[in-house]
């Protein structure tokens, strides 16, 4: 009789988690960030994480009624990090592409923007094969503007790739690079509308096509984590619905990051 119940129990377990993973209440969620990619996200001089990315994390771990752990990663291992379960969740502004979706589960989006080519006024440089012909370009290494360029332009032009965002933006103020390419706003906050990023602007224009960009930014989980997936969509339309969302969209946005 003992062993028929443990029978059953085991086949019961089996039903609610197949492939032995265990069903969990997340009551703490371990999130990924990056840090280093202003608005969405940055550490402020006092040591703190902030951004747009960041608030966000928080206000889904709450709706969620769960402690959220924000974990500092570079970007390009990211998608490593998580499944090797360094932490639970992507929040670092990743876009959902079918090459992402071959490793990990994303959640529905939460912002969509596209990508642009920023260049110094006056150089005169149009984005054609052969207005880029020569040109050095830099990006954010292993993101979909890298694929971009590479998929278009990489028998074209020289790409120089970059740890952070940052890193890009540093070497286009120095003169070191002729163009760069980001997401729109990363940009912009980042770089267009400092004091050091005055004598650029975008050139061509705003690129959206999902084969590269994707379906707007999600949060990755890993493919066994339905249940977490399933708690932040519910977690996003709650926020979209009870205006915390847009709340925390006004505190770094003057337009609508959510996206049609």
């Amino acid at each position: 009789m003992i062993r028929r119940l443990f029978l059953v129990a085991a086949a019961v377990a089996w039903f609610v988690a197949p492939g032995g993973a265990e069903a969990r209440e997340w009551k703490k969620i371990r999130i990924g960030v990056e840090g280093a990619y202003p608005p969405f996200s940055w550490i402020n001089p006092q040591g703190k994480l902030e951004g747009f990315d960041i608030d966000i994390a928080y206000a889904l771990c709450a709706k969620i009624g769960a402690e959220c752990e924000l974990v500092l990663q570079d970007w390009d291992g990211m998608i490593p990090a998580l499944l090797a379960k360094k932490f639970d969740a992507i929040v670092a502004s990743m876009s959902i592409t079918e090459e992402r979706k071959k490793k990990v589960d994303f959640t529905d989006k939460y912002y969509q923007t596209p990508a642009r080519f920023v260049r110094k006024k006056g150089s005169g440089i149009e984005i054609t094969r052969e207005g880029l012909k020569g040109k050095k370009i830099g990006v954010q290494r292993a993101t979909i503007h890298d694929n971009y360029l590479t998929d278009n332009y990489g028998d074209t032009v020289e790409i120089v790739r970059y740890g952070t965002q940052d890193e890009a933006n540093l070497d286009m103020i120095a003169g070191r690079l002729d163009l760069l390419l980001a997401d729109s706003i990363a940009l912009l906050e980042g770089l267009l509308k400092t004091e050091k990023g005055k004598d650029f602007e975008f050139v061509g224009p705003e690129l959206r096509d999902p084969r590269w960009f994707g379906e707007g930014a999600g949060i990755a989980v890993r493919k066994e984590d339905q249940d977490l997936k399933k708690l932040l969509n519910e977690a996003i339309k709650a926020i979209r619905a009870d205006g915390t969302y847009d709340a925390i969209a006004r505190k770094y946005f003057d337009f609508d990051i959510y996206g049609g």
